[in-house]
């Protein structure tokens, strides 16, 4: 070969390598980037939930110095709830924590899922606080009696029940944002709390405004059935957790989208299968290419996909099972652009 003609092979080589050694250190700091970006959400969970213990106990003793102040059955139901509060805010710490465990020869997964168990305890114990309620309430109807001293004691509970409704608004938008079930089933917990203590300073204005001291025990059991409601809710979510439910239509279509924008090279994608884990999202798919292409080839193909996956699904963990053309298709599949159908 003219030495001309070996001194362009060697540029045309030296410039590749320089452009993939590029892409490779773009990829490697966006990683490093994802990775501070998710041990930071974690630390941010686990500090809101350690802040919910003594938000809850404070939150507790208020309402129980309301009732004790009035001696309302409503008041009292209120603060039963709040009860159970304290435990599920222990409970959420301490399964944060360990579903935030990194993946270990046991797990090999990860610990995530033990989020949905936290939910599910969570959404029994509302249900079993609105069961207390009503146990409260129901026998007061045969004689009900008037609060003393009602306007100290609404004022008390109108102070727990602003705390309860900030903290419940903070808990719910993390775990939403940060895939925390545990912590959005808490904040889901306390914002029915919101509402029960809405629901009791209605009734009591009205039974104090009115003289029907039924209006009491009455809302306190009408409050009861929302409770029951919310915890059914938080519990059938967490249960979808649990039996591996596939994500969102909204994330699943995210994701067919980033394929089809980040696989050109590729003949085929298929078998797309997908499940959430809390803050994870494990996805996996079968990525066809052509027969000649070389495995380095294939690999930026993956690279690509990869970034442009957990740049639209935070957490995410993928598995691309690369074929050869031939190959016959299952599953779910995606259109390629520019690649037969």
């Amino acid at each position: 070969m003219p030495a001309h003609q070996n001194r362009r092979s060697e540029t045309v080589s030296l410039w590749r390598f320089c452009r993939f050694r590029v892409a490779g250190l773009q990829i490697i700091r966006s990683r490093k980037k994802k990775e501070t970006d998710v041990t930071e959400d974690r630390k941010l969970v686990e500090r809101l939930a350690l802040w919910g213990i003594p938000l809850s106990f404070l939150v507790l003793g208020l309402k129980l110095g309301a009732w004790w102040v009035t001696g309302s059955v409503a008041l009292l139901s209120d603060g039963l709830e709040s009860l159970v509060n304290v435990v599920a805010a222990f409970i959420a710490y301490f399964v944060i924590r360990y579903a935030q465990r990194p993946a270990d020869d046991d797990h090999q997964f990860g610990h995530h899922k033990a989020e949905y168990l936290s939910a599910v305890v969570e959404g029994v114990l509302i249900v079993v606080a609105a069961l207390l309620i009503i146990q409260e309430a129901w026998p007061v109807l045969a004689s009900p009696t008037m609060p003393q001293a009602p306007w100290l004691g609404l004022a008390i509970n109108a102070v727990a029940g602003g705390i309860n409704a900030v903290w419940a608004t903070i808990l719910i938008r993390v775990g939403r944002s940060h895939r925390s079930p545990a912590m959005a089933a808490d904040g889901h917990h306390i914002m029915s709390d919101v509402v029960t203590s809405a629901g009791v300073f209605v009734g009591l204005v009205l039974a104090i405004v009115t003289g029907y001291a039924l209006l009491d025990p009455l809302l306190a059991i009408i409050v009861a059935c929302n409770i029951l409601w919310q915890g059914y809710k938080v519990i059938s979510h967490s249960l979808g957790g649990l039996m591996d439910k596939a994500l969102e239509p909204e994330e699943a279509a995210a994701v067919r989208d980033m394929i089809t924008a980040h696989s050109t090279g590729a003949l085929d994608v298929h078998d797309l299968k997908s499940r959430r884990a809390g803050a994870v999202a494990f996805i996996d798919f079968h990525l066809v290419v052509p027969e000649t292409m070389t495995v380095r080839e294939a690999h930026e193909i993956c690279d690509r996909l990869e970034d442009g996956i957990k740049g639209a699904i935070p957490g995410a963990i993928l598995a691309i099972h690369v074929e050869p053309e031939g190959e016959n298709a299952h599953g779910q599949k995606v259109i390629i652009e520019g690649a037969n159908p």
